[in-house]
């Protein structure tokens, strides 16, 4: 995550990569779980589709309530 996305989460390697820092954590769950299944691929999402198949959904919903917690 840290390559892209910062190590704080909110500071992204591009300014059109989002800042991952606080977001919800349904929102973000659900993103990371499209990209995952290919149901959202667009440009933006293909370095984060070279690594989703690296976790399970149980690590996609702990991510994503970390992230939610960042400020």
């Amino acid at each position: 995550c840290v390559a892209c996305h910062g190590k704080d989460a909110k500071t992204p390697l591009m300014p059109t990569y989002p800042k991952l820092a606080g977001q919800n954590a349904a929102y973000a769950e659900q993103q990371m779980k499209d990209i995952k299944s290919g149901a959202r691929n667009n440009g933006q999402t293909a370095a984060m589709k070279g690594v989703m198949h690296l976790v399970n959904d149980a690590e996609i919903k702990a991510l994503a309530e970390y992230l939610s917690k960042l400020k």
